[in-house]
Order: C-alpha cells, then sequence, then structure tokens
C-alpha cells in the first residue's frame, strides 16, 4: 500500500534533529522544531486511511518511506507497533526510538532528520518549495 502526502518548505526548517523526522499540517514554524522537515501538509496521523492505519499497527510491518523535493530524493525505513494511535490531526513523526504518543507513525526508524541531505534542506527552506512524504507497507 501506498500513501503519497504534500507539504511545503518554510525558512525555519534546520533539518537537525537526530532522532526523529516531522511533517505538520500547521503553517508556522519556528527554529526550536529542528525536526520538522515540512509544513503545509495534505494529512496528519489522524487523516490517515483505515487500511493504512491497520497496517501500521502491525508488529510486523516494515514501512518505507520516501521524503522528495524536486529530483532529490530521501529513504529511510521503520517499523509499525500494534499499540500505535495515529490520531494527532496536525502531525506526523517518525522515530528512532520506540517511543509512541498520537504523533507517531512508525518507530526504530533507521533515519532521522539530521541525515537529510544538506541540498534538499536547502531547498526546503524556501516557502514555495513543495515536497512528497511517501509511506510504502507491502
Amino acid at each position: 500500500m501506498k500513501f503519497e502526502i504534500e507539504f511545503f518548505g518554510h525558512k525555519n526548517i534546520r533539518s537537525n534533529h537526530q532522532k526523529t523526522i516531522e511533517i505538520t499540517k500547521e503553517s508556522h514554524l519556528t527554529p526550536q522544531g529542528d525536526c520538522i522537515v515540512g509544513v503545509n501538509a495534505t494529512s496528519s496521523c489522524a487523516d490517515l486511511p483505515l487500511e493504512l492505519k491497520n497496517k501500521l499497527k502491525n508488529s510486523n510491518s516494515k514501512i518505507k518511506f520516501t521524503i522528495s523535493v524536486g529530483d532529490d530524493k530521501f529513504t529511510l525505513e521503520g517499523r509499525g507497533h500494534p499499540e500505535l494511535i495515529l490520531a494527532h490531526t496536525k502531525d506526523i513523526v517518525i522515530r528512532k526510538s520506540d517511543f509512541i504518543c498520537p504523533r507517531t507513525l512508525a518507530i526504530k526508524c533507521d533515519k532521522a532528520s539530521d541525515l537529510l541531505p544538506r541540498t534538499m534542506v536547502s531547498l526546503l527552506q524556501n516557502p514555495k518549495t513543495k515536497g512528497t512524504f511517501t509511506i510504502n507497507i507491502d
């Protein structure tokens, strides 16, 4: 199953958090939001289709994420978990840890926002830059 979420850049995108990546439906961002790679997202955890949520709640699910900006692509992998809540109405967070809250989409990911290519981060510092966050589960 594949699901795509569109988002936009923001002048305060820093993408230097070592444990998480976040996209948000919010339009504002302070420099302290250092895991956020996109704002004005078209979906949050709460907006995901039920079929996708059910797959995410399977501990055997291996999830592949792709962040695309122009010709640049950044891929990472994470895991599902039966205790995922998937109810936050603004945010999606993928985590290297196994911490779960309503914003958590996946845990035990192999990368975080600090590894996003700096060329992509530069593009995302332009509010007109459009990106895509793709979720793939077999």
